[in-house]
């Protein structure tokens, strides 16, 4: 007989999102087999993939198509709830099929993308495959993001990993294209140009700024120049072309576009899991409320 460990526990529990006692209970039947132990969990509940839509899903991949051409190109965003499925070959295979079909169908609308038959599986849709897989692995698994991007030249691509993917529209060589791509995936900027920012998010960093501007005591007229020289340092931080250039730092990405004769209409930079708020849970607390709770 196997020992069970916390290791083991924890493993299944990551895994299935199960209750510690019951991933201990299924271990034990399995003889501490984890596949075995999610085989018995999924027939002994098979409504568990509709379950899992609660679940927080935060882990994924970015997956990028391109067109033979080079002038389309579809990036998407598969989230699942662990690292460990996010970097399988399971997840992997998927969500390149899914660019591709996001590709070929000229689509970034999530249901469409959903409802198109998935080329590994004959006669299922995307959507039947991904609930398939949900049961299988037992993990929250969802298409979150599509966009798609257009360029008369070539569409900059770039990826960071799997967790990172950039498409760059605009003119220019296609090592010119992907540089500027690569900042982008290391910079963050918010849009192209200054005249681009949302006056919203505009309005809303004044707001903080002169609420700090306030605090120091100064003259009115003093504040106003201070919050009007932070709103430009936070514009040329914020868009591409005032941001000084990764490679080359002593120029900005204005400079390097001018230099290598090479322009700028829009770009995509997707990361996985950004924007969801991730629940942090502590193994070792959990254990001792579970046990507190056994002796109740």
């Amino acid at each position: 007989m196997v020992a069970i460990t916390a290791a083991l526990v924890k493993e299944l529990r990551e895994r299935t999102g199960a209750p510690m006692m019951k991933c201990k209970k299924f271990l034990t039947e399995a003889n501490g087999d984890v596949e075995e132990a999610i085989v018995a969990m999924r027939k002994a509940d098979p409504s568990a993939a509709s379950k899992r839509d609660g679940k927080v899903a935060a882990e994924g991949r970015i997956a990028i198509a391109t067109s033979e051409d080079g002038k389309q190109a579809a990036i998407i965003e598969v989230n699942c709830e662990t690292d460990f499925v996010g970097g399988g070959d399971d997840l992997k295979a998927f969500a390149k099929r899914l660019a591709q079909a996001a590709l070929t169908a000229n689509t970034a609308d999530i249901p469409a993308i959903m409802a198109l038959e998935d080329s590994a599986n004959a006669g299922e849709t995307f959507e039947q495959v991904r609930q398939a897989m949900i049961a299988k692995i037992g993990e929250k698994i969802e298409l979150r993001r599509a966009e798609l991007v257009s360029s008369d030249v070539a569409v900059g691509i770039y990826k960071h990993g799997t967790r990172i993917g950039v498409l760059v529209e605009g003119t220019g060589s296609e090592e010119a294209m992907k540089d500027v791509a690569m900042h982008i995936a290391a910079s963050k900027p918010v849009v192209v140009r200054a005249e681009d920012m949302p006056q919203a998010l505009l309005d809303g960093e004044k707001e903080i700024f002169l609420a700090q501007a306030a605090e120091s005591g100064k003259d009115p007229a003093i504040m106003e120049r201070m919050v009007e020289g932070r709103i430009k340092k936070f514009v040329n931080a914020n868009c591409l072309v005032g941001q000084p250039f990764v490679k080359s730092p002593d120029q900005t990405v204005a400079d390097y576009l001018k230099s290598a004769d090479a322009t700028v209409t829009s770009f995509v930079r997707l990361e996985v899991g950004e924007g969801i708020e991730k629940k942090v849970e502590n193994f070792a607390d959990e254990v001792k409320a579970q046990v507190e709770a056994s002796k109740g």
